[in-house]
């Protein structure tokens, strides 16, 4: 197996941008396959697309002959593969950590938002515009709620949610806090994630990640 890496993302998609910023923390160097999410019925539709995942998710991650979905589950693959520099700390302890604040936003926030369930909420259920930004500013702010609860003042975070060395919980945290503003929702009373989000952008890593910096992000 050669250590050739494709990226099959969108780039508006969280989970995308989760593993860009995974995959340029570890310096690794890939190629963007765009895959359109809206267009002709959305791409991730598409039966050969299907065939490498077959839940029409993005992103996919080919690591030489091997396929890899999921994209938590694609930065603990990166972080075995290549150690250095970890996204996960060293101990059980704090490894659960980075993990209880990966998941609470991969898997209870984002998931709500997520377009398949907002097509579902317009399409089938016909719920109007407002009350379906309604639905998606209150889960958002439900789930940053319990996050700023989980890394303020805890002694374990640093200038990133665990330490001073950005991690897989950075990497969760940053793409969610993208998509609140999409949506409008407020982020007054998150002065902590807010505040690692001013450290994580300043560093390359992060913003050669952003959506504005992909080679799909269509043009202003």
């Amino acid at each position: 197996m050669n250590d050739q890496l494709r990226l099959h993302s969108y780039w508006r998609s969280s989970a995308s941008y989760r593993v860009r910023i995974g995959l340029n923390l570890k310096g690794l160097e890939y190629e963007t396959v765009p895959v359109h999410l809206v267009r002709n019925g959305g791409e991730q539709h598409d039966p050969a697309y299907r065939a490498l995942n077959p839940q029409g998710l993005v992103p996919v991650l080919q690591h030489g002959s091997r396929t890899l979905t999921q994209s938590i589950a694609i930065l603990e693959y990166l972080d075995e593969v290549w150690p250095r520099p970890n996204l996960l700390p060293t101990t059980a302890r704090d490894r659960h950590r980075v993990r209880a604040i990966a998941q609470t936003i991969a898997c209870e926030i984002h998931p709500l938002n997520n377009l398949r369930v907002l097509q579902y909420l317009d399409g089938t259920w016909n719920v109007p515009q407002p009350e379906r930004e309604g639905w998606i500013k209150h889960w958002i702010v439900e789930g940053f709620t319990a996050v700023e609860a989980m890394l303020r003042e805890h002694p374990a975070t640093g200038v990133f949610c665990e330490g001073d060395t950005p991690g897989l919980a950075d990497c969760c945290l940053i793409p969610q806090l993208y998509n609140a503003r999409r949506f409008g929702a407020p982020l007054e009373a998150f002065p902590t994630l807010l505040r690692i989000e001013r450290a994580c952008l300043e560093l390359a890593e992060f913003d050669r990640a952003r959506p504005e910096n992909q080679p799909d992000c269509p043009p202003a």
